[in-house]
């Protein structure tokens, strides 16, 4: 189906910036007509396109997109790049507040992809929202990882205790004061649970930091993404945890890696 210049119209009314491009997006999603019209009315009040359309694009990958969700950030392929460069041989991946399984997902592909046998890594996914974890499990699964429902390290088998070869949890890290300025489309549409990190951001991760050591194997990596004002502060925590800690940045996003 093609989208006709009134959608584009209306698109551009609403503020999307790339309104040629999301109408050419929406009219291949929808099967009729009036399917198109409503997605392009959800799209118009606000709705994130990823969500709308039901998948977004991420290191490569087609990543499928619930409501409610929270949509991965192209940003956060730095965080894969970096995890998939430390990573030793044959790493058992855990991606803790998982949202998609985006992040796991990539990071086992870029290494071999993941399952049983051959050069395949383990995978394993996590996280508190419901919502995220019925939509992990349709990314994630089907390629041979595992998903579960709860707080961090809480649902993980025991069995993966000091294994965890490449540890990523991309929590949410902004300031509770800060939500309220985020744009509409992630305020509004995403789980806060999602974008929440508590005082200064670092709740969560902190949370993590404290943990990870028993769950790292000797050789092991983790990663999480920060803002650049907050990764001092997230180094510290990890070296307080007994981890030796780097900042790692590009233009557009701050990774803080930890190991023994």
């Amino acid at each position: 189906m093609s989208a006709s210049p009134d959608v584009v119209a209306r698109l551009r009314a609403a503020g999307c910036v790339f309104a040629e491009d999301e109408a050419r997006l929406l009219a291949d999603a929808a099967h009729t007509t009036a399917e198109l019209d409503a997605m392009v009315g959800q799209r118009a009040a606000g709705l994130p396109l990823e969500q709308v359309i039901g998948w977004a694009e991420f290191c490569g990958l087609r990543i499928h997109i619930d409501p409610g969700v929270f949509v991965p950030r192209r940003r956060s392929e730095f965080l894969v790049r970096t995890a998939i460069a430390l990573a030793p041989a044959r790493p058992l991946i855990t991606d803790l507040c998982c949202g998609t399984g985006a992040l796991g997902l990539a990071t086992a592909a870029g290494l071999g992809g993941c399952g049983r046998g051959g050069k395949k890594t383990e995978l394993h996914a996590a996280d508190v929202d419901p919502a995220a974890v019925q939509c992990a499990r349709r990314n994630v699964e089907p390629a041979g990882g595992h998903v579960y429902q709860g707080d961090l390290f809480g649902p993980l088998p025991e069995r993966l205790r000091g294994r965890i070869g490449i540890l990523i949890c991309n929590a949410p890290y902004v300031p509770s004061y800060e939500v309220a300025f985020l744009p509409a489309e992630a305020r509004d549409h995403e789980p806060r649970t999602a974008l929440d990190g508590g005082p200064d951001g670092l709740a969560v991760l902190r949370a993590l930091a404290a943990q990870a050591p028993r769950w790292l194997a000797a050789d092991g990596h983790l990663l999480v993404e920060t803002s650049e004002l907050q990764a001092p502060a997230m180094a510290a925590a990890m070296r307080a945890a007994g981890l030796a800690a780097q900042v790692r940045s590009c233009e557009e996003s701050t990774v803080v890696t930890a190991s023994f």
